[in-house]
């Protein structure tokens, strides 16, 4: 069973940067697809982007330019890189293990974090 536990949230300025880790124990990641998901206040879940194991990345149009995954095997860790960071992008921020990059919904992701809390001042 994959353990995930996302560390990194906190409060920044509209325009600043924030770098969102997701640690993973109990099984490697490696094998995995890793996806990045947020859920702001009366919304539901959106997709925010997503690695393969080898590396390759998809991205929510909404983020696309400003946000970079990124993942180191041997730390067992998956990077979210946040630049350029507007108000709505507060939110909690969950990372997910799954199948595929390809996937952007929820169900296709059958491990999760907790989630940590972005919020950005205007």
């Amino acid at each position: 069973q994959v353990q995930l536990e996302e560390s990194g949230g906190g409060l920044v300025q509209a325009g600043g940067s924030l770098r969102l880790s997701c640690a993973g124990s109990g099984r490697t990641l490696s094998t995995y697809a890793m996806g990045w998901f947020r859920r702001a206040p009366g919304k539901e879940h959106e997709f925010v982007g997503a690695i393969s194991w080898r590396g390759n990345t998809n991205y929510a149009d909404s983020v696309k330019g400003r946000f970079t995954i990124s993942r180191d095997n041997a730390k067992n860790t998956v990077y979210l890189q946040m630049s350029s960071l507007k108000p709505e992008d507060t939110a909690v921020y969950y990372c997910a293990a799954g199948s595929s990059y390809d996937y952007t919904k929820t169900y296709d992701y059958e491990h999760w974090g907790q989630g940590t809390q972005v919020t950005v001042s205007s």
